[in-house]
């Protein structure tokens, strides 16, 4: 399965990376903005996106309806420092499958992959 890490903080998508290691998952890109995730998205199709909402240049939640047009079959984990309900509803109702606050911790982040991917925690 391939993934693409979109976030406009490198410390949080080199987090994430090293959090997902143990997963059989290829990072095929990774994008700091929502125009760059689209980009890729459209060359790499990957299977599962983690997707910040807060980024410059284009939001996650208008990247993510960008996203769904292009390739609604993948799977979106929105991961943002935003504690707002109303834009985790709003992700979720825009085609989003998980949400998760920052900071994430690998455990955290463990079992909303197993969730996301329909994987059966030990």
């Amino acid at each position: 399965m391939k993934l693409l890490i979109v976030d406009d903080s490198s410390i949080m998508r080199r987090t994430i990376e090293k959090n997902l290691g143990d997963y059989d998952l290829e990072i095929v890109g990774m994008a700091s903005n929502g125009k760059e995730a689209l980009e890729m998205v459209k060359d790499t199709m990957p299977d599962v996106i983690t997707l910040d909402i807060t980024m410059p240049q284009m939001d996650g939640i208008t990247c993510l309806e960008s996203i769904m047009q292009i390739h609604p079959e993948a799977k979106v984990m929105i991961i943002t420092a935003l504690s707002d309900k109303l834009t985790g509803l709003q992700a979720l109702d825009k085609g989003a499958r998980g949400f998760m606050y920052k900071p994430v911790n690998p455990d955290d982040l463990t079992k909303a992959f197993d969730k996301l991917l329909n994987r059966n925690a030990n």
